[in-house]
């Protein structure tokens, strides 16, 4: 890293919070000394802190750092986001398209390499969560129309047999064009998976549905300690306005006794 003062600048600034400061520092070793000098020290700069420029996307304006960062490098990156604890994972999506869709990338490769870092099928299943029953409508009759099944002429429901994905990937992959989902993002990205990276795909489905299955049993069992406390508050209610039983058989023994 001494080699590249940029990045110790750049590093400095990531940690004091100004990102912005960073992006240009690294900007700034790429006008100086050209692309590839700040693609040799983006291999230095820790994974961490160029998450945290990377993540700081902006659509409006082109990154440097976005237009340069290799997909093994955004790899390691992109496996760390989950720090950050965003459930709804928007920022994830917005990262990922934001670099992998760029001009002249090989989306696929990009994809790729995210896999094969520990954790990166989880990134790519925190990708797609909020998507599962159309990731899933999609492995089943190729389309994400979920009140479609397709042209049953080109398409036909398969089995669930996720094993069967690298041998049917030529023949299904023809059902529908890559350009009817180009939006760069989700869909995209689910076909790009389905048809060119099947094995990837079976492993980040198997994860979403383990996912769902767990989102169905919380649902269930909170239903269930709703209707739980509902009749529990019904019988409450029930026993508050209900005549006490009478006991009284009608004999008083006390009087007779006197008597």
């Amino acid at each position: 890293m001494m080699n590249y003062p940029a990045l110790i600048e750049a590093q400095s600034l990531v940690q004091v919070g100004d990102i912005a400061g960073a992006e240009h520092a690294l900007a700034t070793l790429a006008e100086t000394q050209g692309d590839q000098a700040l693609v040799a020290a983006l291999d230095e700069f820790p994974a961490k802190d160029l998450l945290a420029i990377i993540r700081e996307y902006d659509s409006s304006k082109e990154s440097l750092v976005n237009l340069l960062v290799t997909p093994e490098q955004f790899a390691q990156a992109v496996v760390l986001e989950k720090r950050y604890k965003d459930l709804t994972h928007e920022q994830l999506r917005g990262m990922i398209n934001s670099v992998i869709f760029r001009e002249g990338a090989d989306a696929a490769e990009f994809l790729y390499e995210i896999a094969e870092v520990e954790g990166g099928y989880d990134s790519l299943a925190d990708y797609l969560q909020e998507r599962t029953q159309m990731v899933e409508h999609f492995y089943r009759y190729a389309t994400f129309d979920l009140y479609e099944y397709g042209d049953e002429s080109k398409t036909q429901a398969i089995d669930d047999d996720l094993l069967s994905l690298t041998r049917d990937t030529e023949t299904r992959a023809s059902a529908i064009e890559r350009a009817n989902v180009e939006d760069h993002d989700w869909m995209e990205v689910t076909y790009i998976l389905r048809y060119e990276l099947p094995e990837i795909f079976r492993e980040v489905l198997m994860k979403l549905r383990a996912r769902y299955q767990v989102y169905l049993r919380n649902l269930q069992n909170d239903e269930f300690a709703e209707g739980v406390v509902a009749d529990t508050t019904e019988e409450d209610e029930d026993d508050v306005g209900a005549p006490k039983k009478n006991t009284d058989d009608g004999d008083d023994d006390d009087e007779e006794s006197a008597l």
